[in-house]
């Protein structure tokens, strides 16, 4: 693991400083530590607390997660590939975490205990109710990790008519579709319906995010709202096609903002509206789209 993952040692005085991370293997492209920095330094935070980037691969995930709070971290925020393992990890966990099978966030008590939450299910949900009624509605998802099954749990106790499951795997999409009593989809995804939802890893590394997830930009044009969980500088390809086919379209930004502000809250304790507008402008400044 790289990172500056062992930081101060137990009495060093370095350890007053708070600090917070992004779990993740990859972790390069994340940009949780620019915006979590900035609302930090928004909050009046920004000397005491420090937001970094932790990369870890699997085999080292348990083991590093648990001696994190000895080195000063309050908690990490968590993505691919670790959210199950989170889950797993923690001694106690939200309804959110619990009820979707995985964590994006954790938090670790003065106890010692580890204390697992799920910031991006609410996320989600205000993200997509802003665009459309998500009670009775029909929506594909596209994967099944963690961030597959916290959308179709989020979606689920939203009220969704129908929640369907695609895989480039099939076995995979069925097991999460009888876990999560979701329909499992063969073949190619649909190239129509009401919501589409992209909660694989495809385009996060520069290829063809269409061809990867068997779809084309034409075939976008028969949704009534996309949702990507994927960002990328300049906007993914399903989020840009989206927007040029004039679907609604709920990018990867606005879900890491969303869930950012709720996992500010969770570690400080300070708003997260005011985090979310912080970390908002700290990407306009960037000049991310």
């Amino acid at each position: 693991m790289s990172g500056d993952p062992q930081g101060p040692v137990s009495g060093d005085p370095r350890v007053s400083v708070k600090r917070l991370g992004v779990v993740g293997w990859p972790a390069a492209h994340s940009l949780s530590p620019l915006i979590q920095n900035a609302a930090l330094r928004d909050a009046g935070m920004g000397a005491d607390w420090r937001y970094q980037l932790l990369p870890m691969p699997p085999e080292l995930f348990g083991e590093t997660v648990r001696a994190l709070s000895a080195v000063g971290f309050r908690g990490v925020n968590v993505t691919i590939p670790h959210k199950r393992a989170a889950l797993a990890l923690a001694d106690a966990a939200a309804e959110s975490a619990r009820g979707s099978g995985a964590a994006n966030t954790l938090l670790f008590e003065p106890d010692g205990l580890i204390q697992a939450e799920n910031s991006d299910a609410p996320a989600l949900i205000a993200a997509l109710s802003a665009r459309t009624e998500i009670r009775g509605s029909s929506v594909v998802v596209l994967g099944a990790g963690g961030s597959a099954r916290t959308a179709v749990w989020a979606l689920s106790q939203a009220g969704a008519r129908e929640i369907s499951v695609w895989n480039r795997t099939p076995a995979r999409a069925r097991e999460l579709a009888d876990a999560c009593g979701a329909r499992a989809l063969a073949g190619a995804p649909p190239r129509q319906g009401e919501v589409l939802i992209n909660c694989t890893a495809a385009g996060l590394d520069g290829g063809d995010q269409l061809a990867q997830v068997g779809l084309s930009a034409q075939a976008l044009t028969g949704w009534g709202v996309v949702v990507d969980y994927v960002y990328r500088p300049g906007g993914t390809d399903l989020a840009n096609g989206a927007r040029a086919a004039a679907v609604p379209c709920v990018d990867g930004l606005e879900l890491l903002v969303g869930q950012g502000a709720i996992s500010f809250e969770l570690f400080t304790g300070r708003s997260g509206r005011d985090a979310g507008r912080a970390m908002r402008a700290a990407l306009a400044i960037s000049s991310v789209p």
